[in-house]
């Protein structure tokens, strides 16, 4: 019987580690719902040239990704992580404790983060301070103090603006998209009202805390991180607003449009030479432990650094991703295809 047992359960060991192999004969992308499109274009062309499984990608958010990539090394953590924003000191040093040491960083361009609305609509021209005090959890009270968000229209915030109910559907704390969102949009905002910036050099914490903090009483919606699904609801609801990448403003243009922020409207040019206020560069990031175990990171890294895939007129253009210039551009391929361990960044 214990012959009979002991056999049964080395079949068994052997069976579930070979399932684990055959699972892993492809790779494993998480990460940011902004960077899902562009890696989604690439792993199905990477895919369709025959000489490697199309790898599996999963929109998991930014901070989402890192948790699961920092998670460790072997076949049950992903290979690949997309983000939108840079990756943190803080998620770096959870990687190298977690026993990923070496990880190279790709940035494959820049994005603008879209404020949009309905094509039924009129379109918006919005401040960034329109938006700060929009948004905020506390706002200045007028008498040196904060007091909890009081508006509820955005004519209160702005006597130019629609007698329309505030209502912006966004991303959640674990997106990336939230995170540049806050720090670009509410924090620009934040900062044009003289004495909240001054907070900044006397009380750094309370000057993040009250530029950072987004209302939680019904204004601001969190919509999970499926920007179709925003897109979806902006078409339901024709007075909210929505918050998402640029390449799902350009994919959905025949549904949405962007908001001007600071009278700059989203579009290509605007996001790639800085004039839109609200963009950012989004990024991947290789686990280089995995390469050579799991088959084709090598091939993919080169595939999605090719010129046909994003340069300026390459296939993610057509997705909405605004390219790198020229240099920069041949610089991180060069990185990239040769695997260059990243440094700690600085925050």
């Amino acid at each position: 019987m214990n012959k009979t047992l002991i056999a049964a359960a080395v079949t068994l060991a052997v069976t579930t580690l070979s399932t684990q192999a055959m699972a892993r004969d492809s790779i494993h992308i998480v990460g940011s719902s902004t960077v899902f499109p562009f890696s989604t274009a690439v792993a199905e062309t990477f895919g369709r040239s025959g000489n490697f499984k199309t790898p599996k990608v999963e929109s998991t958010g930014t901070g989402g990704g890192m948790k699961l990539f920092c998670g460790g090394v072997g076949v049950d953590h992903p290979d690949i992580t997309n983000a939108s924003r840079a990756m943190k000191a803080s998620e770096f040093d959870a990687c190298q404790e977690a026993g990923v040491k070496d990880i190279t960083e790709v940035k494959i361009g820049f994005d603008g983060i879209a404020i949009a609305n309905s094509k039924s609509t009129a379109q918006l021209d919005l401040t960034l301070k329109d938006l700060y005090l929009a948004l905020a959890k506390d706002i200045p009270d007028g008498k040196g103090g904060f007091e909890p968000n009081p508006y509820k229209t955005w004519k209160e915030v702005n006597a130019e603006l629609p007698d329309a109910k505030i209502e912006v559907l966004g991303p959640p704390p674990t997106s990336g998209t939230r995170d540049a969102f806050v720090e670009l949009a509410m924090e620009g905002g934040c900062n044009s009202i003289p004495e909240i910036k001054a907070l900044k050099k006397t009380e750094e914490k309370k000057h993040k805390a009250v530029c950072h903090g987004v209302r939680e009483d019904g204004a601001y919606v969190e919509a999970g991180e499926n920007d179709n699904l925003i897109v979806q609801k902006l078409t339901a609801n024709p007075n909210a607003l929505g918050i998402f990448g640029y390449s799902f403003l350009d994919q959905n243009t025949d549904k949405v449009q962007g908001a001007k922020i600071d009278g700059v409207a989203p579009t290509y040019d605007s996001i790639s030479d800085g004039s839109y206020p609200v963009s950012r560069s989004i990024y991947f990031y290789v686990k280089n432990a995995h390469v050579g175990t799991i088959p084709g990171i090598e091939e993919f890294v080169k595939e999605f650094t090719s010129d046909k895939a994003w340069g300026p007129d390459g296939y993610l253009a057509d997705k909405g991703l605004i390219a790198l210039p020229d240099d920069d551009r041949a610089a991180v391929a060069q990185s990239a295809q040769s695997l260059t361990p990243m440094e700690k960044p600085a925050h």
